[in-house]
């Protein structure tokens, strides 16, 4: 994790749902630490298509690698209202420098962000290209609850799911039409609940197995 002492100047205020965090090619000099809600950076085709290709948690960084190339490739928009914290690039790279000689695991904590973004993005193609639509969600719902168990935010399997059903088409590439028919099968089956924004894994173990052989 990127140095979170009080050393480096910060600060924390609340966006609004809708609100960009950042433009495609915008450039930044600052990167965003989400302290509450979600985001989701995503591409437009010129027919208004959406493609979802990152979504950013409680916990996550946005984004690591703007501190190397000083811009945004693609936006990032919050789905919830959130709270962040801002973090210049001239602080992170001056604490960097002045303590480099005792503290090397710091520009090793950002590079490892960016690696995790690389393969959670390999991740991505592998089930956009040869999973199911069922495997597609299953594996993307158990993702969701384990990328929020560090934040605290899972409770006997039990967690915030803001995303609506247009939001998950959009980052698993079917129709809502679709998403509907398989969230409606996974709660048949006792494997979820999904009700008023609330994700309950009512039988994880299934749900694992039905995310494909890359989740059992």
């Amino acid at each position: 994790m990127i140095s979170t002492t009080a050393e480096m100047t910060r600060a924390r205020y609340e966006i609004r749902r809708h609100k960009h965090l950042a433009r495609r090619h915008e450039h930044t000099d600052r990167l965003f630490r989400i302290e509450d809600g979600w985001a989701c950076q995503y591409r437009l085709l010129p027919d208004g298509r959406r493609q979802i290709i990152a979504l950013f948690l409680p916990g996550d960084y946005c984004e690591a690698q703007w501190v190397l190339t000083g811009q945004a490739n693609w936006p990032i928009v919050a789905l919830t209202d959130m709270f962040v914290t801002e973090i210049p690039f001239h602080d992170i790279r001056a604490r960097h420098a002045a303590h480099n000689s005792q503290e090397p695991d710091g520009m090793k904590s950002l590079l490892g962000s960016i690696m995790h973004t690389l393969k959670s993005h390999e991740k991505w193609i592998v089930n956009l290209g040869r999973m199911s639509a069922t495997e597609r969600i299953c594996a993307l719902l158990h993702d969701l609850v384990e990328r929020l168990r560090p934040s605290g935010k899972v409770v006997s399997n039990h967690c915030p799911m803001p995303l609506t059903q247009y939001d998950l088409a959009d980052i698993v590439g079917i129709s809502s039409v679709h998403v509907n028919r398989v969230l409606q099968m996974l709660r048949g089956e006792g494997v979820i609940s999904l009700e008023a924004g609330r994700l309950a894994l009512l039988n994880p173990v299934e749900l694992r197995r039905l995310g494909g052989p890359a989740h059992v």
